[in-house]
């Protein structure tokens, strides 16, 4: 056995040790206690529903609920966070760290909805640590999967519960010697593409930007839903857009920063804030870009912009929104 056979079996072993440490973890709490800073309030109702241009009338009116898609929204302890985390969590992500597993992406969640939230209720919840992977490769780098269950109530009454799972990982080392600076430069992190918004992407790749269309009350929608947010119908079809639009609302992000994200525009290459924008196109639905064209500080609501696809890397393209020459801001 020669020196790096040595390496490769000493590494395994502190990997295995790690591991060992970190599934002792699982079903140790993550919070204990928290309480929503806000009651289930028609302000906070009205304004997700203005974003997401979401015309329900289930959610106005004297009888209203909340979106169930704000489950999470009620627990959100600002930039000032929750007293109710615990040390059990903190302590997990510290062997995270400690182990070299320094750098944190969010996958994915998944969400249950046991019972309507109304303005009023007074939100409390709990929270584990359900799960811990082992360690997984992705093109981020490797590292572990941590998955934490959410049980919301309303009341006492178990409202709901709601999965959130990270990545935290060693980042990938960046390129190769001889590379070229293109390829070196950190890569955006990729789109969860799933069997519900595969089309999309597809039309993306052909440069098209795809809206759907209900077959039953031709309502378009966007993002992509497996059924009708309007009638409930699970057909449809698709429209392009002509790629025509508005800024409907946008916010400029200072920090952190992400080498990824600062080449938004070719011709503005240089490190620094970049605009991210609700767009409205002018088919009626609302989509999260990019503005490109157009210094961040210049970026105003009422902007019109046109679509055109980015090439981020050698594997992705984005939809983006140039800013059109000559608008006022």
């Amino acid at each position: 056995m020669g020196p790096d056979d040595e390496r490769a079996d000493v590494s395994e072993d502190v990997a295995e040790d790690v591991y060992a440490r970190l599934k002792a973890y699982e079903g140790r709490a993550s919070a204990v206690g928290g309480a929503g800073k806000d009651l289930v309030n028609e302000p906070m109702i009205r304004h997700w529903c203005e974003a997401m241009g979401d015309t329900n009338p289930a959610y106005a009116g004297p009888d209203a609920m909340a979106p169930p898609t704000m489950l999470q929204a009620w627990t959100m302890g600002g930039l000032s966070g929750h007293a109710a985390r615990s040390e059990a969590f903190d302590e997990l992500l510290g062997l995270l760290d400690g182990a070299g597993y320094t750098s944190v992406v969010a996958t994915d969640c998944e969400q249950e909805y046991l019972r309507p939230l109304r303005p009023g209720d007074r939100i409390t919840f709990d929270a584990l640590i359900e799960s811990v992977s082992q360690r997984k490769t992705t093109k981020l780098g490797t590292g572990h999967f941590v998955t934490t269950r959410m049980d919301v109530r309303a009341g006492g009454e178990l409202a709901g519960t709601h999965r959130f799972r990270i990545l935290k990982y060693a980042p990938a080392a960046q390129g190769r010697e001889g590379a070229s600076e293109s390829s070196a430069r950190p890569r955006r992190p990729r789109p969860v593409v799933n069997r519900d918004n595969a089309g999309f992407w597809e039309g993306v790749a052909r440069h098209r930007l795809l809206i759907q269309r209900c077959d039953g009350c031709k309502t378009l929608r966007f993002p992509w839903l497996p059924g009708c947010n309007a009638c409930g119908s699970p057909k449809w079809d698709t429209v392009e857009a002509s790629g025509e639009g508005t800024v409907y609302s946008y916010v400029v992000m200072h920090h952190p920063p992400f080498p990824a994200f600062t080449a938004t525009d070719h011709a503005a290459a240089a490190a620094g804030p970049y605009a991210v924008a609700l767009i409205e196109l002018a088919e009626g639905v609302r989509m999260i870009s990019n503005v490109v064209g157009v210094p961040h500080d210049e970026v105003r609501i009422g902007t019109p912009v046109r679509l055109e696809f980015l090439r981020a890397d050698e594997e992705l393209e984005l939809p983006v929104f140039r800013a059109v020459e000559g608008s006022e801001g």
